[in-house]
């Protein structure tokens, strides 16, 4: 294990040190923070709350654990794909980087069709016939993607500039999120307000597949800044300190929006992709300078998915370039940019992917749907990562030299568990769909095609591999 981490560090060594501790923090702040779970878990009303503290319990704080234990002894570039490696051998390394490399693909286009869904809300009702256009939102998405591309060239010096702005932007809209249900209760259009209030948590098929989504989906995130770690300033300890800085306040962020979200909107009109825009327009209206804060406040919004999908987008192309560096892709995605240092190739291959799936993801279904199919989509292949991070305390310690300690263990057992019974509720939609079997048939094909994909790659690959070698190995002499 020494030696492969000598290694990856040789190799990061022509790559630029954009990223501190505030960086870092950001970040993480910036990646888990959606702006989407707020108005999944407000499905449950006010037992939302037990059900968030269920699910830091059972993946949040396990996740925070495995990923400092691991990035303090791992801290490469390529994160997860360097632990699993170490762990359980390329074969599985590349499988889990594969995963984590389409999961991100799949939101990059789900961020293009929130991103689209927000924008309409700034642009208001006059637009309507222009927001609700078939054309819209694949517009919307092409362009964003093109700018992500654009700005994933130049590099990190620019990129974590915009995601620093995206996070401060969550921040104050979180921070209007929490007030604006005290200003409506002020003005008499809210009668009651009542933040954490606890309630009785119903169990039912349907409340486990949102508390499965709240863990999972909410939760997950801070082992996708650990992608970077080539890029960051004293890795081993800044990571780690970003995720305990980070931790508390995403968690603070997501209870308390939640008991917004309740309290303004009906349980049957929350909107999924859009809860937060939808949330304050029903706070704020009626007032003389509602006209003028929502899309402010809707622009702050936008700027934090922005800045989202460009840290998205960042991690996803040095998944191939670490992969190439093993030679379990062509040395071509390794290709950096002779003055900015970011692999150039692997940002074109990636875009041009991208523009692709979300336009595919959008052909014959409605707004809401498209979210929900990309999203699951999505957060399956992100679950058999996370079932691969959670196994390597447990099962790939011996091959790393190390014994975690018994609290770790368990913690990655509950994680683990968390992960296997997402993988099994997000095949089922938590909106009204025109048949739940084809949504589902449509999740599980795209697993199945994707891992395909993923296990020919790999093959292929090796077979070349052996080709090459058997080639230069000279002929043994003749007897």
């Amino acid at each position: 294990m020494a030696t492969r981490v000598a290694e990856v560090e040789a190799r990061s060594g022509s790559l630029r040190k954009e990223l501190g501790v505030v960086d870092l923090a950001l970040a993480q702040i910036l990646y888990i923070v959606g702006t989407g779970w707020v108005g999944t878990a407000a499905k449950l009303g006010h037992a939302h709350l037990a059900y968030w503290l269920a699910a830091i319990a059972m993946f949040y704080l396990p996740q925070a654990a495995v990923v400092i234990y691991l990035n303090r002894r791992m801290p490469l570039e390529g994160g997860i794909y360097q632990w699993t490696t170490a762990a359980f051998g390329e074969g599985a390394g590349f499988l889990v980087a594969w995963n984590l490399w389409v999961y991100t693909l799949l939101l990059l286009g789900a961020f293009g069709v929130m991103v689209a869904q927000n924008i309409g809300y700034i642009l208001g009702p006059g637009l309507a016939s222009v927001t609700s256009s078939a054309w819209y939102a694949p517009v919307v998405s092409v362009l964003l993607i093109v700018g992500l591309v654009l700005l994933a060239l130049r590099g990190l010096g620019v990129a974590k500039w915009v995601q620093n702005v995206g996070a401060v932007a969550q921040v104050l809209t979180y921070v209007a999120l929490l007030a604006v249900p005290w200003v409506a209760l002020s003005r008499g259009t809210l009668h009651a307000f009542h933040p954490l209030t606890p309630a009785a948590p119903p169990i039912s098929a349907y409340s486990v597949n949102i508390f499965s989504k709240m863990a999972l989906g909410a939760f997950s995130g801070f082992e996708y800044v650990a992608l970077l770690a080539g890029e960051c300033r004293n890795p081993a300890r800044s990571i780690g300190r970003s995720v305990m800085v980070a931790a508390p306040i995403a968690a603070l962020m997501f209870i308390l929006g939640t008991d917004s979200v309740v309290a303004l909107v009906p349980n049957g009109r929350i909107d999924l992709v859009s809860p937060i825009p939808q949330t304050l327009t029903v706070g704020f209206a009626g007032m003389s300078f509602a006209r003028l804060i929502v899309p402010a406040l809707v622009c702050l919004v936008v700027l934090r998915q922005l800045g989202s999908c460009t840290l998205t987008f960042a991690g996803n192309t040095r998944l191939p370039m670490v992969a190439g560096w093993d030679d379990l892709l062509p040395r071509w995605f390794t290709r950096l940019d002779p003055r900015w240092r970011t692999p150039r190739n692997s940002i074109l291959f990636v875009g041009a992917l991208v523009i692709i799936l979300s336009l595919a993801g959008q052909l014959g279904v409605g707004r809401q749907e498209a979210f929900q199919l990309l999203d699951n989509a999505a957060g399956l292949f992100y679950a058999l990562c996370y079932a691969a991070l959670f196994a390597i305390p447990l099962l790939g310690a011996r091959r790393l030299g190390v014994r975690p300690p018994l609290w770790l263990r368990l913690a990655c057992a509950a994680g683990l568990g968390t992960s296997l019974l997402y993988s099994v509720m997000t095949v089922f939609p938590i909106i009204d769909v025109p048949n739940w079997h084809i949504f589902a048939a449509k999740i599980l094909g795209v697993l199945l095609g994707g891992n395909l994909v993923g296990f020919a790659i790999l093959a292929a690959r090796r077979w070349t591999m052996a080709r090459r070698l058997e080639v230069a190995r000279p002929a043994a002499p003749r007897a």
